[in-house]
């Protein structure tokens, strides 16, 4: 069975559970929006993900690791600017989020890294992803794949740099 096939399979399984896939998950405190991946060229073994996560509760909640079946591997990744260089690195103790703030992850900031892909991502696809979050527990989302340069869903900030970024394995 290919990606897309198990991704919907996956997805079939997931409403036929009750479980469900949508562009806005939320579990207990945790609210996910705008979950996005783009389509990623050729042979390409890693892509990103993006979305919004908003935390609702009343304490202090941080995202401790992500998983995903179409990946051997995911990372939650940052970029800054260092002496005018774009650094990247993983968040080896993961992303805080401060009660009542939202963290966006957008190109050229936090992100997620999908690495050791099993296949390429394409444009339409859903990518389904399990967010892991230290109080909250487990969210299960689905990335819509865009385009390649697609842009990111309405009302997604951009950082000033306004680019994405490009991974060899």
């Amino acid at each position: 069975m290919n990606v897309s096939a198990r991704t919907i399979a996956l997805a079939t399984l997931a409403v036929a559970l009750g479980i469900g896939f949508a562009q806005a998950q939320s579990s207990n405190s945790i609210s996910i929006e705008k979950p996005f991946s783009r389509a990623t060229p050729g042979n390409s073994r890693i892509g990103a993900g993006y979305m919004t996560i908003t935390n609702n509760g009343t304490t202090a909640d941080r995202l401790v690791s992500v998983s995903s079946p179409v990946a051997g591997k995911v990372e939650i990744h940052e970029m800054s600017m260092e002496n005018g260089v774009m650094k990247m690195r993983e968040l080896p103790g993961g992303l805080p989020i401060e009660a009542g703030k939202t963290a966006s992850l957008a190109p050229g900031g936090y992100h997620l890294m999908l690495m050791e892909l099993k296949a390429p991502l394409k444009k339409g696809d859903k990518v389904p992803v399990t967010l892991t979050f230290e109080k909250a527990g487990k969210v299960d989302v689905a990335l819509d794949v865009l385009a390649i340069g697609g842009q990111p869903p309405g009302g997604m900030s951009m950082p000033p740099s306004g680019g994405d970024h490009m991974h060899k394995m």
